[in-house]
């Protein structure tokens, strides 16, 4: 298996297993240039907040999408935004990237701005 497969086929059970939990998820994604953020409907059909370093107002504060500081601005403007929309608890969805990084700077964001998990 490749590392991609590999990914895949973690992020696959973590959503089986967020999906019998039925509660909002937090869905994160990171390329070598940017990483996104999604909270997403316990049915899994809708996103609801979303957030990403392609956005205009992220790219004035941060000039590289692709470090840990991005990733962490990232992380608070999904937990603010998720409290406007009245979301206060997700679960989290790494994806199957390693809690390492980017994803834990993310992470570690939203928690301080608010959102449980």
């Amino acid at each position: 298996m490749d590392k991609r497969i590999s990914r895949l086929r973690r992020a696959i059970a973590t959503r089986r297993k967020i999906s019998e939990l039925r509660v909002h998820r937090l869905s994160v994604f990171r390329s070598n240039s940017h990483i996104y953020a999604n909270i997403i409907s316990p049915e899994g059909d809708r996103v609801l907040v979303s957030a990403s370093t392609v956005e205009p107002e992220v790219r004035k504060e941060v000039a590289n999408g692709g470090n840990v500081a991005a990733a962490t601005l990232v992380g608070k403007r999904v937990a603010e935004k998720a409290k406007a929309a009245g979301i206060e608890q997700v679960a989290f969805d790494r994806s199957g990237f390693r809690y390492h990084g980017r994803v834990k700077a993310l992470a570690e964001a939203a928690r301080e701005a608010g959102l449980k998990f």
